[in-house]
Formats: structure tokens, C-alpha cells, sequence
């Protein structure tokens, strides 16, 4: 049965550094949970104490049924007691043992029988496709094959809850790619309550369930993916995510449903909303057209990025400029005139001051 993880009221300092500021979090049983946020967010700080690996100066930590951590009743269980699995960036494998000796050395602790280790270690190997490397010392492997002994590791162990901090990050493109697809394919198959940190979006938003993304310590959103994309919060997780990176423009709201951004207006419902706003679009939501047509506004195309799959353009109007995405290779040329139109029901409209989303 899949584990609940409950954070609540959580802080964390270095000095005079908030690194975790006042979190409170639930993670559903079984959920795959991306902390996500740029260096220096507090990710790996809230990670290493959901572990036992930091002690926070405040809050609670709930595993399951078992409160793990209480500055206020003085309970912080050590990591062995919160029954976890742990995979870091840079493996953590024993250099002088075998693939088979790392796997069970958290086995013998258990106490299980040389039958139950061998059954273990065989299931874990072929989870991660790596039968037949039990006799291997990690020095004789690549790096993306120790990352899988490592996982492994912490299969054949059979935690609560996987607590992976960065664990890509260490692999080349093509291997990281790979992974994530088996990453994805074990937490569909062990149904484990998984934690996982990265700074890299893509991986955040191929892998998880939910992801939370962080800026000084703060949870700014903790959503599913899509809604992550589509309804970003505040314009920080919309300036954050996506890629190439969502337009923003300032503006005002002109009358119900338009906002005027100086040399253009857009169409987006307005909640009644009045004054000085931000107007969110993402580059697939910017229809291009070479010729005149219907509410397009005229623009000058900057420069022309193919990339095979899709083509980014960079359009430009006086001092406004627009990133567009277009499926496929165009056949748009540089300084050449364009006409763009916006999916009205695609943009986002934020308060000017606060910075958070109005939707009603």
C-alpha cells in the first residue's frame, strides 16, 4: 500500500539563510512529486529533511502513519527509521564492492536469508536491465549503467517512499532520455510514493504526477503538469517553465475582454478586472501567416530557428517582441512581414502588482 507523506509548517536556516520557509505539503499515496526550481531554491534542503538528512529548526514530517519529525514534541527519527530509499547524483555505490555486495549490503541488515537476498537482487537487476552484472565492481561500468545498479539498490530494498535527488543529472542527453522513460516505468510498476529533485523542467514535467515548484524556500505551485503548463500561478512558474519561454507583455485592460499593449491589442476575458495587468502567451498559441488576414497584427520576423521538429521565430514590432512556435521546418524567411493572431482562450492574464493569475 502506497504511502502519504504530510509536511507541515516546515523550516529550515543556515545561519541567517531561509533555505525552507514555512512549507506545508502533502504528497498523495503513490504520487510522483517533482521539486523543481532554479539553484539555491531550497529542493535539496526540503528533500534532505523529509530523509532524516537535515534536521529542520521547525514543522512536522509525517511518513505514512509514523510522525518522523516534531521540533515541538522533540522527535527527529534517524534516516533508518523512516523506512526509505535514497538515490543520489553521484551514486553512492561502495567502490570495493560487487554490484551484488552493494545491493544486499542494506539487505543483511534486514536479515534476510541468502535465498530471499538472491531473489531480490535478480528482480531488481532485471527491473533496471542489468541481469547478469552481479559479479561487476562499478569502476568496470559507465556512468548510466552505476546510476541503474544504484536504483536497483533502492528497488531491491523495497522502501515506502524513493527519495531521488538529482539523479540524471551526472548523464549524457541521449542516456538521461532513457532513463526517464525508466524512471517513469518503475514508479508505474512499484506504485511507491516518489520525491524527486531537479532544476530540469523536462524531466519535471515527462515524469511527474505533481510537481512543486519552488523560489527561496516558498512553494510558488504545487499542481499536475498540465495545469503547471497551462495555468501557471504567478509569473514567476510561468516565466520558469516552458521552452522557448512563455511572452509576457504589459498592458491595461482596454474594456471587457481586450487589453490594450500599446501598438496592439489582445483578446483574453478580463474578470472584471481593471489597471495595469500582464498578458501570458505561449509560443504554440501564436498563430503565424504570410499574408493579411482577419485581427493579425503585422509583425517583422527577427530570425527564423529551425530545429527539425519545430521552428522557433522571433517576431518583432517596434520595441515588441514575440517567440513563436511552429510545427515542422517553415518557410518564413528573416525580415520578412508577418501577421500574428492569438488563441484567445490560451492567454493568461496576471495582476501587474502582485504578479499572481487572475481567473475570477
Amino acid at each position: 500500500m502506497a504511502t502519504p507523506i504530510i509536511i507541515r509548517n516546515l523550516t529550515k536556516k543556515f545561519g541567517n539563510v531561509v533555505a525552507v520557509n514555512n512549507v506545508s505539503l502533502t504528497i498523495e499515496p503513490g504520487a510522483f512529486l517533482t521539486l523543481l526550481g532554479p539553484s539555491g531554491c531550497g529542493k535539496t534542503t526540503l528533500l534532505r529533511c523529509i530523509s532524516g538528512l537535515e534536521d529542520p529548526d521547525d514543522g512536522e514530517i509525517v511518513i505514512g502513519e509514523k510522525l518522523v519529525y516534531s521540533r515541538a514534541k522533540g522527535i527527529s527519527l534517524p534516516p533508518g527509521q523512516r523506512d526509505l530509499g535514497l538515490v543520489f547524483q553521484n551514486y553512492a555505490l561502495w567502490p570495493h564492492m560487487t554490484v551484488y555486495k552493494n545491493i544486499t549490503f542494506a539487505l543483511e541488515i534486514q536479515k534476510l536469508s541468502k535465498e530471499d537476498m538472491d531473489k531480490r537482487v535478480k528482480e531488481s537487476l532485471a527491473e533496471v536491465q542489468m541481469e547478469g552484472y552481479e559479479d561487476r565492481y562499478p569502476r568496470e561500468m559507465s556512468g548510466g549503467q552505476q546510476q541503474r545498479i544504484a536504483l536497483a539498490r533502492m528497488l531491491a530494498y523495497r522502501p515506502k517512499v524513493f527519495l531521488m535527488d538529482e539523479p540524471l543529472s551526472n548523464l549524457d542527453a541521449r542516456l538521461r532520455m532513457d532513463m526517464r522513460t525508466e524512471l517513469k516505468r518503475l514508479h508505474h510498476i512499484s506504485g511507491a510514493t516518489t520525491v524527486y529533485v531537479t532544476h530540469d523542467q523536462i524531466e519535471a514535467m515527462t515524469m511527474s504526477t505533481n510537481i512543486a515548484i519552488m523560489k527561496e524556500g516558498v512553494i510558488q505551485q504545487n499542481d499536475t503538469p498540465d495545469k503547471v503548463y497551462h495555468y501557471p500561478a504567478n509569473l514567476f512558474v510561468a516565466d520558469f517553465i516552458g521552452n522557448p519561454k512563455i511572452n509576457l507583455m504589459e498592458g491595461w485592460v482596454s474594456g471587457p475582454g481586450s487589453v490594450d499593449l500599446g501598438k496592439f491589442n489582445v483578446p483574453v476575458r478580463t474578470y472584471n478586472k481593471t489597471g495595469d495587468v500582464v498578458v501570458g502567451i505561449r509560443p504554440e498559441d501564436i498563430t503565424v501567416s504570410t499574408t493579411p488576414i482577419d485581427h493579425g497584427v503585422e509583425f517583422q520576423a527577427y530570425s527564423v530557428l529551425p530545429s527539425g521538429a519545430d521552428t522557433t521565430i522571433i517576431a518583432r514590432k517596434g520595441e515588441t517582441e514575440l517567440t513563436v512556435k511552429e510545427i515542422g521546418v517553415s518557410k518564413i524567411q528573416m525580415d520578412q512581414k508577418i501577421w500574428l493572431t492569438f488563441n484567445s482562450d490560451a492567454i493568461n492574464l496576471y495582476d501587474k502588482e502582485t504578479g499572481n493569475l487572475i481567473n475570477g
